[in-house]
């Protein structure tokens, strides 16, 4: 693995510290008017979930970890696991949930999903910044709900439960933003 110093950490690079694959969500290279320089990051442990604040000298080398991007398909799901098949051999394999994440909320049938593995380990995915889902249940908007930004629980086609605004009904198809999880707009 390639060994970087910290004055080259950028937002996204996965580094393994201390056998964990964790991930820059921010750095600062702060300068202290006494005493040496120091980065102050906030990493997220890519496998686990969580986030972790950690301040390393300046210069200081850590490894950075090369994460390989793949596309792949969802077909179904069984049991657990998600079945994915690779775009390009067609090999199919099962990938745990709690691989996946979050991302379970916005995966729908004979979608194309980049995937990011690190050596044969499926570590998460990479979604797009908005996905459109059809909203398979919500209740009906009525004559007269005219109130300006107004909002009603919608549940969509992955079971994911967003807020909408009165005018959307059910069978229609709305972007969702996958940041944040929720409604942008119509599609």
């Amino acid at each position: 693995m390639p060994t970087i110093t910290t004055n080259d950490l950028k937002t996204g690079i996965t580094l393994e510290i201390d056998n964990d694959l964790l991930q820059v969500v921010d750095f600062q290279h702060v300068k202290p008017g006494k005493g040496p320089a120091f980065v102050r990051t906030t990493l997220r442990n890519v496998r686990a979930g969580t986030t972790v604040d950690r301040t390393f000298r300046a210069g200081e080398k850590v490894e950075r970890v090369n994460i390989d991007k793949r596309e792949m398909q969802f077909l179904y799901r069984e049991g657990d696991d998600y079945v994915f098949m690779d775009t390009e051999t067609y090999d199919q394999r099962p990938v745990p949930t709690t691989s996946l994440g979050d991302s379970v909320d916005y995966l729908v049938e004979n979608s194309n999903v980049v995937l990011m593995l690190f050596g044969e380990e499926i570590i998460g995915t990479d979604l797009p910044a908005s996905v459109e889902l059809t909203i398979a249940d919500t209740e009906p908007g009525m004559q007269g709900d005219r109130v300006s930004g107004a909002t009603k629980p919608a549940t969509l086609e992955t079971g994911l439960v967003v807020q909408v605004p009165l005018f959307v009904g059910p069978g229609e198809t709305i972007k969702v933003d996958t940041r944040s999880g929720t409604y942008q707009s119509r599609a």
